[in-house]
């Protein structure tokens, strides 16, 4: 027996002198840089997404909480700082442990688990456990115990992507790791043994009783006092289901993550990199909320299509269960769009079962939208029975809706029109379903929002609002239609002649051609460049006057802000600072100053408009805007294209500019009765309605250079019948500006 002893110690004695000088250098941990994700952070710091195959936040020792620290070394390695890497009393005490209860417990010191984690597989083999003792002292030589702990801090896996303390704690607990408490750590340290078995998201009656183990753990180590102790066993842990408390914003992040590889190419996922955004992070979340809720309205008013698909149910409820279950795991919930099995069929009620169990009746108005599904002569695609995959939906009066994934799309985009900061930006209806962004990508027709641009122009004509302009019926031959009368439609009848400014709060299409001809066509097309407009996507045709041109949502809401600020062009900005792992700026960019080299138009044009597209939001086609909020200080100007294929708001208060767009990617109709009014403008007041929280009212100031003539702002050169007094009327009978009303 002795022989064999010595024996087997020279062999290991000559085995470690032999792999010793193989081992891997590790004066590289001294200055630790794990793989780093990229971040795209708000304005306040609010995550908004990660890219990157680890979730990590490196965090130096001297930043993580004692409380922390506590926790973990208590139960995975409560004599860190007084052993040289191998805890010989630990392994002794593990053993005889295990020979008494006849089950294994670890003995792996922290130092052991950095080795093993850093450097090797997590196989189980004599010379692999070799290669790990041989590391830990070698590791014990070169790092200081400090050094290792952070690398042990910030590299473990724990769980739901989570590498690192820092990471855990915003992943389960939704909070920075300095605010972290005793209940939170116990639960945190808890993770390293086995990620999956005490995940408190999958099983929390395991992770709180390791939490448990550990807080009796911390306070006989004399981390924590017993008042301590007793107060962490009663505090109640709210642990993130993984979508809680979570800002919707991945167009911005997409969006964001496209410029920085442009700059960085792969390092953009591995080196750390935070991206400090304009986003408003409470204004983002709004805009998510009042976008999804506009667009599944619009779609209550759809046709039905029928069930996303059907399956075989079986009668035996075991069978039940899981066939449900197979079903609905191709049909995963769309945030508040649920998805449901149809356990029976009535034209009067439908039974349903979601994905967790629950069992929920659909009856009265919430049968609706499906009507023509319960029908005995609905087709076999279409009929709502047993066995078909529909969606669910709650409602305001917390009862269920049938209803159906939108095909429609949309896009809000909102900025600050003194610096250009986008405050919230979403591209469409999910961003899962269609990346496409909406809000930048969309070349779309903008209908009669494009109107104010030509109005514009039109004030430097001599034309105000109280110009009377001829409504009737006009025919124009635009050369691009061989020759054929072309005639605008206008809603409504027409009066004979009406007021500029009422032609622009009654949306009246023959008034804005009539201006746009005394404008002059080439003059209108470079007038609109001021506010950023492309003006090759906008033809020389007088269809320009009713936005026959192509503009994206944040051209949109950019050409607003003009009006909105006074008269300054300015540019989307979404980024205002990059910063590495360590908080060093890479790039900065902080905004622009609105001097006059960003003069767009004169600060009485701009005063001018604000007045006319107040008009709009007060009791025109926009009037539910200042009825629903409650404020005058709205303006804006809503836009139906042709057949009800594109609807639009753009609107503003002083502080912020605001444009939604709802329509199909293959563009077609909306419906008959589907207008920017009753699509776009209901989301416009939503987030407006949030947004605006709080902010005073604010009027632009009276500039020099207008006055009041005839119940309109006019500039002060064109009055006393030296403006333009009527458009497309015989001389003869025109009426005087002041009878315009």
């Amino acid at each position: 027996m002795a022989g064999l002893a010595v024996s087997a110690a020279l062999v290991i004695g000559v085995s470690a002198v032999m792999v010793y000088p193989e081992l891997p250098d590790v004066a590289s941990l001294a200055d630790y840089h794990p793989k780093l994700p990229l971040r795209v952070l708000a304005s306040d710091g609010t995550l908004l997404g990660e890219f990157g195959e680890e979730r990590r936040t490196m965090t130096p020792i001297h930043e993580i909480p004692a409380v922390m620290k506590n926790a973990v070394l208590s139960i995975e390695d409560a004599r860190f700082y007084q052993h040289g890497g191998v805890d010989y009393q630990g392994m002794l005490r593990a053993s005889l442990a295990n020979l008494a209860h006849a089950r294994s417990q670890g003995a792996s010191t922290i130092t052991m688990q950095v080795a093993r984690n850093v450097y090797l597989s997590s196989e189980k083999t004599f010379t692999r456990k070799l290669y790990e003792v041989l590391l830990t002292y070698k590791l014990e030589q070169r790092l200081t115990k400090d050094q290792i702990l952070e690398i042990y801090m910030n590299q473990i896996y724990l769980g739901n992507r989570a590498y690192g303390f820092a990471a855990a704690c915003e992943t389960y607990f939704g909070k920075p790791l300095k605010d972290i408490t005793v209940a939170e750590a116990a639960m945190l340290a808890g993770l390293p043994k086995a990620p999956s078995a005490y995940n408190p998201v999958v099983n929390p009656t395991r992770a709180r009783t390791r939490q448990m183990y550990i807080i009796g753990r911390m306070e006989n180590a004399g981390f924590i006092t017993q008042d301590q102790a007793e107060a962490a066993r009663r505090q109640p842990l709210h642990v993130r289901s993984g979508h809680d408390d979570q800002v919707h914003a991945a167009y911005v992040a997409e969006m964001v993550r496209q410029l920085v590889y442009a700059q960085y190419g792969d390092q953009t996922y591995t080196r750390g990199i935070d991206v400090h955004t304009t986003i408003n992070a409470a204004d983002q979340e709004a805009a998510y909320r009042a976008l999804r809720k506009g667009i599944m309205q619009y779609e209550q008013r759809t046709s039905w299509r029928g069930p996303e698909d059907f399956v075989d149910l079986p009668a035996d409820a075991g069978s039940l269960d899981d066939a449900i279950d197979d079903a609905l795991s191709q049909h995963p919930d769309n945030g508040d769009v649920l998805a449901a099995v149809v356990l029976a069929a009535s034209p009067r009620k439908v039974t349903a079962v979601r994905g967790n169990g629950e069992r929920i009746e659909i009856t009265r108005d919430g049968l609706d939208a499906a009507r023509s599904g319960l029908s005995d002569k609905a087709t076999a695609r279409r009929m709502v029975r047993r066995g078909a995959i529909v969606r669910v939906l709650k409602t305001p009066k917390n009862t269920w809706a049938l209803t159906q994934l939108p095909e429609v799309e949309g896009a809000l985009v909102a900025l600050d029109p003194h610096d250009g900061s986008i405050r919230a930006m979403v591209g469409g209806f999910d961003f899962d379903q269609n990346k496409f962004n909406h809000a930048t990508q969309a070349w779309r027709q903008p209908g009669s929002g494009f109107k104010p641009f030509i109005y514009s122009a039109a004030l430097e004509q001599g034309i105000s609002g109280a110009t009377v302009v001829n409504d009737g019926p006009l025919a124009t031959d635009p050369p691009d239609n061989g020759g054929q009368a072309w005639q605008p439609h206008s809603h409504g009848s027409a009066e004979g002649s009406i007021a500029v400014h009422t032609g622009l709060a009654t949306s009246n299409n023959a008034v804005a051609v009539r201006i746009l001809e005394a404008v002059g066509i080439e003059k209108a097309r470079d007038w609109i460049t001021r506010f950023g407009f492309d003006k090759d996507k906008h033809p020389p045709y007088p269809t320009l006057a009713l936005g026959a041109g192509s503009v994206t949502p944040m051209q949109m809401a950019a050409g607003y802000a003009v009006f909105a600020n006074g008269g300054y062009r300015v540019d989307p900005r979404l980024v205002t600072r990059i910063t590495d792992a360590r908080g060093k700026d890479l790039v900065a960019s902080p905004a622009a100053p609105l001097d006059e080299s960003r003069r767009a138009i004169s600060p009485r044009n701009a005063f001018v408009m604000d007045t006319l597209l107040q008009e709009v939001a007060r009791e025109g086609t926009a009037a539910r805007v200042q009825k629903e909020l409650q404020r005058p200080d709205l303006y804006g100007k809503t836009g139906t294209t042709n057949d009800s294929v594109d609807s639009w708001f753009n609107g503003f208060q002083p502080d912020l500019v605001a444009t939604v767009w709802v329509g199909y990617d293959t563009p077609k109709s909306l419906g008959e009765r589907e207008t920017g009014a009753s699509v776009s403008v209901p989301i416009w007041i939503d987030f407006m309605r949030t947004a605006l929280k709080g902010t005073a009212q604010k009027e632009p100031p009276v500039p020099g250079g207008v006055v009041q003539e005839n119940g309109s702002w006019t500039y002060e050169e064109f009055t006393g019948g030296r403006g333009v007094a009527s458009v497309g009327l015989p001389t003869a009978t025109a009426p005087a500006a002041g009878d315009a009303n």
